[in-house]
């Protein structure tokens, strides 16, 4: 039992590893290019704080999806290692299914995010955020940073209800309460 739990463990150490790696890379380039106003690696580059601060806020939030989508993973992972018997899906398409699963939170995470700062940008068309960011204005950064980790708050953990619903499940048979 001991092993096994260490191995599950390891499992979701390796997974947190790459999944990192995978996060901070995949955001970043959907961030830097799907901006219309300007090119934020450029500003970072130039040393914009506003920019890498709403940059960075992306990241650190688009991370929290996906670490509510590998609870999810690794729930499939340990019942397939401690109860093979009562898992209901073969292994293949064990590793597709929690692959779906990741792929699943980062595409919510990229939605939830991107929506967020497209509605808020409606919603203060006359500020122009934008232009603001590119400007360097710390002021901006701070609040479209906050509207991003307020919309992470409040979205991630529908993200965590939605993953773990759709965990297969094993049948536990059926129970006879009263005659």
């Amino acid at each position: 039992m001991f092993l096994m739990r260490l191995f599950v463990s390891l499992f979701e150490f390796l997974l947190a590893v790459v999944m990192s790696g995978c996060v901070i890379y995949v955001t970043y380039r959907i961030f830097i290019r799907a901006n219309p106003d300007f090119n934020m690696e450029d500003e970072i580059k130039k040393g914009n704080i506003a920019t890498g601060l709403l940059v960075g806020t992306i990241l650190i939030c688009a991370s929290n999806f996906l670490q509510k989508g590998m609870s999810s993973v690794v729930s499939m992972f340990r019942l397939y290692i401690t109860a093979p018997a009562q898992c209901p899906l073969p292994f293949y398409q064990m590793v597709l299914l929690g692959t779906a699963h990741l792929a699943f939170s980062m595409f919510l995470a990229v939605l939830t995010i991107s929506i967020t700062l497209r509605l808020f940008g409606r919603l203060t068309s006359h500020m122009q955020e934008g232009r603001e960011l590119q400007k360097g204005n710390v002021a901006v950064g701070i609040l479209l940073s906050s509207v991003v980790i307020v919309a992470t708050l409040y979205v991630s953990e529908g993200v965590s209800s939605l993953s773990k619903a759709l965990v297969p499940q094993p049948s536990i048979g059926r129970i006879q309460v009263l005659k």
